[in-house]
């Protein structure tokens, strides 16, 4: 059982898109397949590992501004020619209604202006630890940053399936990739990440990379060794291709390092108690029966009611 459990709503849905036939639509055609599995992988989840709360954290910027100024390549290759994100029209098209069906549900539904699902991730995250474990579900690598072993906090990371959840808290990160547990962030911003465009130090790879962040501890370590002069502990030619990526390096820290201190007022009013019951009953209803989406909100709502009866 977890306190809190932390969806990156964007990642599962991208994920219940590919993962579910666009075949799969509503009576009049439309699809709704990211809509139906969305809402199984949330019964899914629900049902166990039996969170006391949960908040389906959303992208209000996916591209955010204060981003893109430290490091213009962020996200580059995947804006379209309207300046939007390249996702599918079919996706695009669904993602009211998932808002609207969350909504009807009562779930909670957190997005800021300005930034990322990552971000209010981090945020809740951080202040979710001071009253329990904090369960963080997501397909992306890069909130490993976040995992904490005085929280708990861990990520249940999807890249496997619902069904075969990969457990990363601060030992697993630490075994998997050769790096203190908390030093993700560092690690990714030597290494790069194409999918984000995040370039990455030339010629350093995982290997140097965790060496690197092994022996400085964090890039600002790095930096710190680089002005002093230090020579020991750099692998063979690190120095000069870190020298060479002093600009880089003072700027991916911004993009790389999640948020975790959002002060706004569509978090500091967010009621994340996992309900027990429908909050809209009747609009749970039509959405249902408009989109043909009887099973999965079944599912989700018999989830709901076991969780409230076990507690």
């Amino acid at each position: 059982m977890s306190g809190l459990m932390l969806l990156d709503t964007p990642s599962l849905y991208f994920r219940a898109f590919y993962g579910v036939p666009e075949s799969v639509t509503a009576p009049d055609g439309t699809p709704v397949n990211a809509v139906r599995g969305l809402l199984d992988m949330i019964a899914g989840l629900v049902r166990d590992r039996s969170p006391e709360r949960l908040v389906c954290c959303m992208d209000a910027d996916w591209r955010p501004r204060f981003r893109v100024a430290a490091l213009p390549s962020y996200k580059a290759h995947r804006v379209a020619a309207d300046g939007g994100d390249q996702a599918p029209d079919a996706l695009k098209a669904q993602l009211p209604l998932i808002d609207r069906v969350l909504d009807a549900f009562g779930l909670a539904r957190a997005g800021v202006p300005g930034y990322e699902a990552d971000d209010v991730i981090g945020t809740l995250a951080v202040r979710g630890a001071a009253r329990g474990p904090v369960d963080v579900v997501t397909g992306d690598r890069d909130l490993f940053q976040l995992v904490d072993e005085r929280g708990p906090v861990q990520v249940l990371y999807t890249a496997r399936g619902l069904r075969n959840l990969q457990v990363m808290g601060e030992k697993e990160v630490a075994a998997k990739y050769g790096i203190p547990g908390r030093g993700y962030a560092d690690y990714a911003t030597l290494r790069g990440d194409p999918s984000d465009g995040l370039p990455g130090v030339p010629g350093v790879g995982d290997k140097t990379a965790a060496a690197l962040v092994s022996r400085f501890g964090s890039v600002e370590g790095i930096l710190a060794a680089l002005d002093a002069g230090t020579v020991e502990g750099f692998p063979t030619g690190a120095r000069r291709r870190l020298e060479a990526a002093r600009d880089y390096l003072a700027a991916a820290g911004t993009v790389v390092r999640v948020v975790t201190d959002i002060d706004s007022a569509e978090l500091r009013g967010l009621d994340d108690r996992l309900p027990a019951a429908p909050r809209d009953p009747q609009a749970l209803v039509e959405l249902a029966d408009r989109w043909g989406l009887d099973g999965p909100v079944n599912r989700l709502l018999n989830a709901l009611a076991a969780r409230s009866g076990a507690s």
